[in-house]
């Protein structure tokens, strides 16, 4: 499956909503701060009021949503999504809304170098948190900003300062841009990375020639069944196969027919086991052996036997060469106690397998039957 860049996922909003709501404690606190700047609250009460009240409603907001996330999101992930992007432009539309009534207050020097200041403060914080969406960097500066420039444009006043705020805003957007590159950049290389390690995990899990979970794969997993058939004292079955007279065929043929005929085995077994509890795994050479949960013995023995079947009536044309043999099976099946021992169980299938082989091979053996015991 491909990386798909700017795509709008749950880590990107986690992303977002992370690195941004943090700041709306400091817009709170640098909000009160610049209404008090030589009292400037006393003088425009009214906006005053309006503009604190609006600011604490979307930081109020921000902070719940931000801790709501999850539960909301299990409910309407599209709502979850449009609350957190209306409220980041809300954010921005508020302050922007401020910091152009500010600026072109004809007197009020201080108040406009402090509004100022904290403007741009608060602005490049925002940009750099919503790097990871380069639109809503770009919405976010401009949204706050630009009102402001137009407002001094307008009224013809601090139009050097205008003309820089301008360029600020373009100057915001080409760092979003670079930052959002890397940002992307690096969340691609996470999730090759990722990929990287699922296929080495993958690996080191099956045997390269057949498909089939390897012996190592097998007894961690052996053990974990083992545990979970104690635990629910529920019954488990193991089927311990051998190909019969398989080294005649490396030794007639090559290898490489060897191999071939490894993989019809393995192909055909995969299409008998094919519940999703089943375990599959190649133990070594041209021995395999199968895991089964909750299979009462005339079920695992029509198994075995559709395979040791199957097998017999199969051919493979190896380079025109025929190569046909036959597969003997061990079966032992237990409803295991905590005082058993998972290897003796095991052994007890290879007996069964053993008694196989010495009857004639091309059979299935089940322990405990008179043959096997």
């Amino acid at each position: 499956m491909a990386f798909k860049r700017h795509q709008i996922s749950r880590r990107v909003i986690d992303d977002l909503k992370n690195r941004s709501t943090i700041g709306m404690y400091f817009y709170l606190a640098v909000t009160i701060a610049v209404l008090n700047v030589d009292g400037f609250y006393k003088r425009h009460v009214l906006f005053s009021g309006f503009f604190l009240a609006a600011m604490t409603f979307i930081a109020v907001f921000r902070i719940a949503h931000y801790y709501l996330f999850d539960k909301i999101e299990k409910k309407n992930r599209r709502f979850n999504y449009i609350a957190f992007f209306t409220s980041v432009y809300a954010t921005s539309l508020t302050w922007g809304a401020g910091f152009a009534y500010f600026m072109v207050q004809p007197e009020e020097l201080s108040s406009k170098i402090i509004m100022l200041a904290s403007t741009v403060g608060l602005n490049s914080g925002g940009v750099v948190a919503f790097i990871p969406s380069w639109r809503t960097s770009a919405w976010y500066t401009t949204i706050m900003l630009l009102p402001a420039a137009v407002l001094m444009f307008y009224y013809q006043v601090h139009l050097t300062l205008g003309f820089l705020i301008i360029l600020f805003i373009l100057y915001m957007m080409m760092i979003a841009l670079r930052g959002n590159r890397e940002y992307w950049d690096a969340l691609e290389n996470e999730y090759l990375l990722k990929l990287k390690s699922e296929e080495i995990e993958r690996i080191s899990r099956v045997d390269v020639l057949t498909g089939l979970y390897n012996r190592r794969y097998f007894d961690a997993i052996f053990n974990i069944k083992w545990k979970t058939a104690i635990r629910n004292n529920t019954a488990m079955t193991i089927i311990i196969a051998d190909i019969d007279n398989f080294k005649p065929i490396n030794d007639i043929y090559g290898h490489l027919a060897g191999d071939a005929y490894l993989k019809k085995i393995a192909e055909i077994i995969s299409g008998i086991f094919r519940r999703e509890t089943d375990f599959v795994a190649r133990y070594g050479g041209e021995e395999f052996v199968f895991l089964l949960d909750n299979l009462d013995r005339e079920a695992a023995i029509a198994l075995a036997e559709e395979v040791r079947s199957e097998i017999e009536n199969t051919t493979l044309f190896h380079y025109n060469h025929p190569i046909q043999t036959t597969i003997s099976l061990g079966i032992a099946s237990i409803i295991p106690r905590v005082d058993d021992q998972k290897d003796h169980f095991f052994e007890k299938a290879d007996k069964a397998l053993y008694q196989a082989k010495n009857s004639g091979r091309n059979q299935v053996v089940f322990y405990g039957d008179k043959s096997a015991g």
